[in-house]
């Protein structure tokens, strides 16, 4: 079978370190009777692994050349792929204690980690390949330099581990960036939640959106409806220096006061 080119409109990088693939799906740890999805399985660098310690495995695959490739290879019964956009999978549809890997493209990685956050409760764990720098912020903690939107957001929903960097010479052809493995464990139903999780949303979206501001500044006309003192978060502080529990305190004060999401949020 002929060469596959990697192609730069699905940010195509293969993993083939064999090292750092054993490393992974150690990590993984996969069970035969894992309920397992895997994202983007390429050239199966991590595919052929999984398959040999599952029973069955479901694989999403955006390129149609691979997705034939991988038919051909694997009898239906063993490998089930779905010819899709991850971006366009609702994942809630492959059950409960679902366990999601993959080596996530770079170019889409941010949206495709808030679509899985929506199957959270369906969600065993999940083991990711991702851009050192998304995993950084990702993990970081309150004034962190890397702490942002997307911190608040899935710590919010995960317990989540930083396991280890991947340099970029484990790929091909290799991308200028160093990558990592994370690990998202969706968080119980005994988490700290939002009364209205759709405004917490729009909150943390319009704090760190103007993140250098102060927070009076920063939330506009809903910082007049704030009570500062009772939810224990200064005016003057930055979102960077507020922690889950203080945005949902917040959140849960502006609910009290009726405010609706904002539109443009």
């Amino acid at each position: 079978m002929s060469k596959h080119k990697a192609r730069q409109r699905f940010g195509q990088n293969f993993l083939t370190d064999g090292a750092v693939i054993d490393q992974i799906v150690r990590a993984i740890s996969p069970q035969p009777d894992d309920n397992m999805v895997e994202i983007g399985p390429g050239l199966c660098a991590l595919t052929a692994p999984l398959l040999a310690r599952v029973k069955q495995l479901k694989v999403i695959e955006i390129d149609r050349d691979l997705a034939a490739r991988l038919r051909l290879q694997n009898s239906a019964e063993k490998l089930h792929v779905i010819e899709a956009d991850a971006l366009e999978i609702d994942f809630s549809q492959f059950g409960d204690r679902l366990r999601i890997v993959g080596n996530l493209p770079y170019n889409i990685s941010t949206p495709l980690l808030f679509a899985c956050m929506q199957a959270a409760d369906h969600v065993l764990d999940q083991h990711f390949m991702l851009q050192k720098e998304v995993v950084d912020r990702m993990v970081a903690g309150v004034d962190d330099s890397d702490y942002s939107r997307l911190s608040v957001m899935l710590q919010y929903r995960y317990r989540m581990d930083k396991l280890f960097d991947v340099p970029p010479d484990a790929f091909e052809p290799a991308p200028k960036v160093v990558s990592a493995v994370v690990r998202m464990v969706p968080l119980g139903d005994g988490r700290l939640r939002a009364r209205d999780e759709s405004l917490f949303a729009s909150l943390v979206q319009r704090a760190f959106a103007q993140r250098r501001k102060m927070l009076r500044r920063a939330l506009g006309d809903w910082a007049t409806l704030m009570p500062w003192d009772a939810v224990g978060v200064p005016p003057t502080a930055r979102a960077e220096q507020v922690d889950i529990a203080g945005f949902i305190r917040m959140s849960d004060a502006l609910s009290n006061s009726g405010v609706p999401p904002s539109k443009d949020e």
